[in-house]
């Protein structure tokens, strides 16, 4: 097997970790006067979304989902990186002494205790997490959030699906790998769709949609959180509700997704949910978004282009 880039680390037992990219991965856990500088514009921007949101009756949380190089050091193999300089770490240290405390939910901790369970809770061949994976980070955002885990979600029907995952991609002969995937959607509708969403959709290129896509979940049953939930976040979360935002479109009344690590302002005024929930990778630390989005004009812009869109960077 032979890597044709500097991106992708083979670690042990056919685990890859992503190393370089746009967003220069590895260079992030070096403790560098940028990084630090980068850390500290995270913590004041958190700080300031938590008191706009807190000013509009709502709360805010912040969750960011750590690299497999945050979790599985120990399978690195020959690659040295110290983690305790993991970004998401470091930002949560920093956020421990700030007034903004309570909006920080962290996953490092709960996902490097159960790293040698199984199955593994990242994928061994994409930079995502698994279903296992993103469950246990579930149960964590859920308790931050006052509420209660869906007693059912764990024996939701699945279905194995074999292919080529994004770090295997980038080698060849590229790997393929199992991927176990929960038909979570059960109780909870979706009821729109932007015309971003629908266009790649009706093209069948669903898979290929990242930034720009908006949908809202409504959720009947009487076991739901009466509570309206905003998530804005990144494929962890994704719009198809395989991760984050299936499960907690399953846990919560009303669900609004936006594929932005930038806040639409105007939307969550307009919306006013009970919950704003953000969630980044960590390697998008490396850049401090600017909360100037618009989901509606960002979607137009984008829909505009469809047609010579590009696969989402990593």
């Amino acid at each position: 097997m032979r890597d044709s880039t500097d991106m992708v680390h083979l670690g042990r037992d056919g685990w890859l970790f992503l190393t370089g990219g746009t967003n220069r991965v590895r260079q992030q856990y070096r403790a560098s006067l940028s990084m630090a500088w980068r850390l500290w514009r995270w913590r004041r921007l958190i700080e300031a979304r938590s008191a706009r949101a807190a000013a509009l009756g709502m709360r805010a949380f912040h969750v960011v989902v750590p690299e497999k190089l945050s979790i599985y050091d120990d399978r690195l193999d020959g690659l040295v990186i110290d983690p305790a300089l993991s970004p998401a770490r470091r930002l949560g240290a920093r956020l421990a002494r700030s007034p903004a405390a309570r909006a920080w939910i962290d996953l490092v901790g709960p996902l490097r205790a159960a790293r040698d369970a199984e199955p593994p809770l990242y994928l061994r061949t994409d930079t995502h997490w698994s279903q296992e994976g993103c469950r246990l980070a579930f149960g964590e955002i859920m308790r931050a959030l006052g509420a209660a885990v869906p007693a059912d979600i764990a024996t939701r029907p699945f279905h194995d699906h074999d292919g080529v995952r994004d770090l295997g991609a980038k080698l060849d002969p590229a790997p393929t790998e199992t991927m176990r995937v929960y038909q979570v959607q059960r109780d909870a509708v979706r009821v729109y769709a932007n015309p971003l969403v629908e266009a790649y959709e009706a093209r069948g290129r669903a898979a290929d949609l990242h930034a720009g896509a908006h949908v809202v979940f409504r959720n009947a049953s009487p076991a739901a959180d009466p509570r309206t939930l905003m998530l804005f976040g990144d494929s962890c979360s994704h719009f198809h509700p395989i991760f984050l935002t299936g499960l907690l479109a399953e846990s919560f009344r009303e669900l609004h997704f936006v594929w932005s690590a930038s806040l639409d302002w105007s939307y969550v005024e307009r919306v006013r949910p009970h919950l704003l929930l953000v969630e980044v990778a960590e390697r998008f630390l490396a850049r401090v978004p600017v909360d100037g989005f618009d989901v509606v004009s960002a979607g137009t812009a984008r829909l505009a282009r469809l047609d010579g869109a590009a696969a989402e960077p990593i």
